[in-house]
């Protein structure tokens, strides 16, 4: 059976991931709310909930994954962090490489939103 695994950087979790899913964080809460602001009718508000709801709900989900990412990996981030020789390539569960797939695919969706696509 041939494996389709994902890999991810140490270094890229640590200096990237985590940063710009806070970024993504802020940005969705910014962003709803100033929608919502602008949309004014009942049913924009309505609409910008449901979005900002399920937007949670992704986010949570890529936490948790997060979170079981960096559990498992601890000792390889921290000697990464130490000293960047140190980094090496770590291995995402299909419960880890779908969560990183949907953080990516949630930042496009913010910026779409920005946008006021």
């Amino acid at each position: 059976m041939k494996s389709n695994s994902t890999t991810i950087s140490a270094l890229y979790v640590v200096n990237e991931l985590i940063p710009k899913l806070n970024a993504v964080e802020k940005r969705v809460e910014l962003t709803i709310g100033s929608a919502t602001a602008r949309e004014g009718v009942p049913m924009g508000i309505e609409r910008m909930t449901r979005l900002q709801a399920e937007f949670q709900l992704e986010l949570t989900m890529i936490r948790l994954n997060l979170a079981h990412l960096l559990k498992r990996y601890q000792a390889v981030l921290e000697a990464a962090m130490q000293d960047p020789a140190n980094d090496q390539l770590l291995t995402l569960d299909a419960y880890e490489a779908t969560a990183m797939a949907s953080a990516k695919q949630l930042y496009e969706r913010v910026q779409q939103l920005q946008k006021g696509d």
